[in-house]
């Protein structure tokens, strides 16, 4: 059993969209994705530097256009898929939620609201790598923080005032690394709440249909059947913690076999190797790597790779 995943903030870095754009059909894709997203992708996705390209607005959906452009041009259909954090809008439209356009139009918005959230007050974000989990969430509590993604055992993500992760910084968990993220405010947590709203009334413009195959939500890592009741919960995760850890499980009870990043690749198939031990693995990062994934994708894959495609309308 395939599942496909799709990374979410952080796992940019300059340039990474250069290769892609060997492919013939790429330019067009990314000239569509970036009118409706109302942002750069080609300059920001090859030009731009690191400081550039961390800011959420930017970063968002440059990172959904990626995961976008890479699945189609792997062209495969997968199992199950599942996208972490603002990944769970890539995965959505590759499992037919709605079109890439509207993926685009989705991020777009929600990157801009974020980052406008993100400048109200001075937040940040923490991981915290070891240590007893009961023991590591007691200290994120203590230091006035909250657990804003469980990623995998050992990984957590502590997110609060920047005052509250100094403290967590200067009094870590036993036997734990703390370790501050370069974002621009505590992401998934109720510092985010201005931008429900309007990422509320945003995604009522989006047409939605049922998932064509199973699509798992970072809410609980359950399942959702209903394409509706996963554009609501895309809406509402921005103030809710990642439980990637959850749909790893979800996965792995599902009996995946193969896990197949799509670009920007390598941090979930990363968490995998110590979540997920036994599945194989496979980080799609560039062009030259489609056809070994093709095959990763054949020896994996319920559905046939020839037979069906990436889900529903593109841009």
């Amino acid at each position: 059993m395939l599942a496909i995943v799709c990374p979410g903030q952080g796992s940019q870095v300059p340039g990474f969209l250069t290769p892609w754009l060997e492919l013939p059909q790429v330019a067009a894709q990314v000239a569509a994705l970036s009118e409706a997203s109302k942002i750069d992708l080609l300059t920001h996705g090859t030009e731009s530097d690191e400081a550039t390209i961390k800011d959420t607005a930017v970063a968002q959906p440059l990172i959904v256009a990626a995961g976008l452009i890479s699945a189609r041009a792997l062209g495969v259909a997968a199992d199950v898929y599942a996208g972490h954090s603002v990944g769970e809008i890539t995965a959505a439209a590759l499992a037919g939620v709605f079109s890439d356009a509207d993926a685009a139009a989705l991020v777009g918005e929600r990157g801009r609201l974020m980052a406008s959230a993100a400048a109200e007050a001075d937040s940040t974000m923490a991981a915290v790598l070891g240590g007893a989990a009961d023991e590591v969430e007691a200290a994120i509590d203590a230091a006035g923080a909250v657990v804003a993604n469980n990623n995998c055992p050992g990984q957590l993500v502590a997110a609060g005032s920047r005052e509250a992760i100094e403290r967590l910084m200067a009094e870590p968990p036993a036997k734990a690394k703390v370790i501050e993220l370069k974002v621009a405010g505590a992401f998934h947590t109720n510092f985010m709440d201005s931008a429900v709203e309007p990422l509320t009334r945003a995604a009522e413009a989006v047409l939605t249909q049922d998932p064509e195959a199973t699509l798992l939500t970072n809410r609980d890592g359950s399942r959702t059947e209903h394409g509706k009741v996963f554009l609501d919960l895309i809406v509402d995760q921005v103030t809710r913690p990642v439980r990637w850890d959850l749909c790893m499980q979800t996965m792995a009870d599902l009996g995946v076999t193969g896990i197949l990043e799509v670009a920007p690749a390598g941090t979930l198939t990363g968490l995998a190797k110590r979540g997920l031990r036994g599945v194989e693995r496979f980080s799609l990062s560039t062009p030259d790597q489609l056809d070994d994934a093709r095959e990763f994708a054949r020896a994996h894959a319920r559905t046939a790779p020839d037979e069906a495609q990436t889900g529903g309308p593109q841009a």
